[in-house]
């Protein structure tokens, strides 16, 4: 029971690196389209915020995952912190639905019809 759920907090915690890195990803993005860019702040605010979730729920993942689940007396501690971090995930999921949302702008710009077939 206890590498099973190891595995599984590992697993999520590569999971929220994934989201971390692609979140890194789009503030890069927003930030170089500049002031310009219709939803700029309120892309730059859900974004840190997701990001600052992130960071929570990868530490408490981290604990979560460090201590041993046989322990009788820690099992109520990692259910609780274990029912905290998915609710972290949770709104985090829905923060990026957000974003996803806001940052849909419109270039102008389709690469696919740039190229030409020889």
């Amino acid at each position: 029971m206890n590498l099973y759920a190891t595995k599984k907090t590992a697993s999520e915690g590569m999971l929220d690196i994934a989201l971390f890195l692609a979140n890194i990803t789009h503030m890069k993005t927003v930030i170089e389209q500049g002031a310009g860019y219709r939803y700029y702040v309120a892309v730059l605010v859900l974004i840190s915020f997701s990001l600052a979730l992130q960071i929570v729920a990868g530490i408490l993942i981290i604990i979560i995952g460090r201590r041993n689940l046989n322990n009788a007396t820690l099992q109520a501690r990692l259910d609780y912190l274990n029912n905290v971090a998915t609710i972290i995930v949770f709104i985090t999921t829905g923060l990026n639905f957000f974003i996803s949302t806001f940052a849909m702008q419109s270039t102008g710009y389709f690469p696919w019809l740039m190229m030409r077939i020889h």
